[in-house]
């Protein structure tokens, strides 16, 4: 029997999904984000569910993208391949006319934080870290950070936290408007959240996503081309062979700008 790395349940009106890779920290490799799109993409056109709720198996999130994997994407259309089923998921998950939700428990890291940031609300569990943290391997983040970066923070904030690669807590993370809520229980909060969108006019919370989304949709489209761009330029040069180097001897690496 083929493994599956996506768990959908349906409940009424709402899609919970659920990576399924916890030994690997929900990393997210080639057929975890196919399976991903396909779910999604079943969804978008079916009109009784009107939410769609993210979380990770085990006790994360989702640490990024699936770093062994990426590397062994040597040539240039292999990875641009890989690129753009990223950035067809991110297109998607942000423009899908549902209310979607991001229920972050452990780390939320690299394209992780992508994803939920693509999402219209992010829950936090308060002992959860976030990251975009691809500065330590001499690359630039994907999956539109760039772009939900900058919505929810600002440029300036938003530079500083790729520039830096620092991890977060939530706490910290809340402040930066990252993410929307800090709860103890994070089922919990799920459960008064979808409450909560049971009494409001979904159809009319909607609408407005639709508005929004298609005003910024072109704008997110050319930020992920340029990340795409901008990552396989990142990939060839000697800082980031050198952070891939450190990065698997477990030391601190040193850069030299090239």
């Amino acid at each position: 029997m083929k493994e599956s790395f996506i768990e959908m349940e349906l409940k009424e009106t709402v899609a919970f999904i659920r990576f399924n890779r916890p030994k690997s920290l929900n990393s997210f490799n080639t057929m975890l984000i196919m399976e991903l799109l396909d779910k999604l993409k079943e969804l978008n056109y079916v009109d009784e569910i009107k939410v769609v709720v993210l979380q990770g198996n085990g006790s994360n999130f989702s640490s990024g993208g699936d770093i062994k994997e990426m590397l062994q994407l040597k040539g240039e259309e292999l990875f641009f391949q890989a690129m753009d089923q990223i950035n067809e998921l991110i297109t998607l998950l942000y423009s899908m006319p549902k209310i979607t939700i991001s229920a972050i428990e452990g780390a939320a890291a690299g394209l992780g934080l992508s994803v939920a940031l693509a999402t219209d609300y992010i829950i936090s569990d308060k002992n959860s870290k976030v990251a975009m943290n691809f500065i330590g391997i001499g690359l630039i983040p994907d999956g539109g950070a760039h772009f939900f970066l900058r919505k929810r923070m600002g440029e300036s904030h938003a530079k500083k936290l790729i520039w830096e690669g620092r991890v977060l807590t939530a706490e910290q993370a809340k402040k930066y408007q990252i993410i929307d809520e800090i709860t103890d229980n994070i089922q919990t909060s799920i459960v008064e959240n979808l409450k909560k969108l049971e009494n409001m006019p979904l159809q009319a919370m909607i609408q407005t996503k639709k508005i929004y989304s298609e005003i910024e949709k072109q704008n997110l489209i050319d930020i992920l081309d340029l990340e795409k761009t901008s990552q396989w330029k990142m990939r060839q040069t000697k800082d980031h062979q050198e952070g891939i180097k450190a990065f698997a001897e477990k030391r601190k690496p040193q850069f030299k700008g090239e």
